[in-house]
């Protein structure tokens, strides 16, 4: 099975990394901002710094890519991408719907993914050619082909967010049946086990989507960017059921 040894750590990594989170998670936790104003904890430096010793003792030749402590180049053509909490916010208020998240690239092709939930006890995880999983249960996608039947999610709904997007956003919203705001990578989870169909992000960094791309595409659904492409450094993304894209695509535009 192609990248069998890569999912197994990458699975592994993100537990390990998540159980370390919960360390701080709901407890008396120090928040400090980032030059772009979003917040940053020891809990996330610790989860990456983990991942990120994990994968060089193991993967050498592999170049790293971290929200934190940013590239370490490579010499394979493959680097891991890593989120050590994707929903800082939420960790922060004491949501559990933050993740540890561990994607693969590999020649410009995000290949595997892993991603955990460690105050959930879920951990999705897929790559390319073996399906997407949630605890070792295979996942899918919903059918839902049309979005007057479907759920959308979206990280924030603030206008200025959306910025030229606004307009294609609120039609999309009026199309759909149901709009909830379940964001960040658990909406992603949720359109890659069928429990919603469409996951809309105004903003997006490689690290928040490169472990999420594996899991949409093997579990049947499609990621993409506002302007329609598959790419993980477009600056949005958009993680929908195969059968919607067009009709997302043409609402927006």
């Amino acid at each position: 099975m192609p990248y069998e040894g890569e999912l197994e750590v990458a699975i592994a990594a993100v537990q390990e990394a998540g159980r370390l989170t919960l360390d701080w998670f709901r407890g008396d936790l120090e928040v400090e901002h980032k030059a772009d104003a979003s917040p940053v904890t020891v809990a996330d430096r610790s989860a990456e710094e983990l991942l990120r010793a994990t994968l060089t003792r193991i993967f050498p030749d592999d170049g790293l890519l971290g929200e934190e402590f940013g590239a370490l180049a490579g010499k394979s053509g493959r680097r891991w991408i890593i989120d050590p909490i994707d929903g800082t916010q939420s960790f922060i208020r004491g949501v559990p719907l933050y993740g540890v998240l561990l994607g693969l690239e590999d020649r410009g092709r995000c290949v595997v993914g892993a991603v955990a939930f460690p105050a959930l006890g879920e951990t999705y995880w897929a790559a390319q050619g073996v399906g997407a999983w949630l605890n070792g249960s295979r996942i899918h996608a919903s059918s839902v082909a049309r979005l007057a039947d479907a759920t959308v999610l979206t990280s924030d709904a603030k206008p200025e967010h959306y910025g030229d997007f606004y307009p294609g956003y609120e039609r999309l919203l009026r199309r759909s049946a149901r709009q909830r705001g379940w964001g960040d990578c658990y909406g992603y989870a949720l359109v890659a086990r069928g429990a919603a169909d469409v996951m809309v992000d105004p903003k997006l960094n490689p690290w928040d989507i490169a472990a999420i791309v594996p899991l949409l595409e093997e579990s049947g659904a499609v990621f993409f960017d506002w302007s329609g492409e598959t790419r993980i450094d477009g600056g949005s993304g958009i993680g929908a059921t195969r059968s919607l894209r067009d009709e997302i695509l043409a609402t927006l535009r």
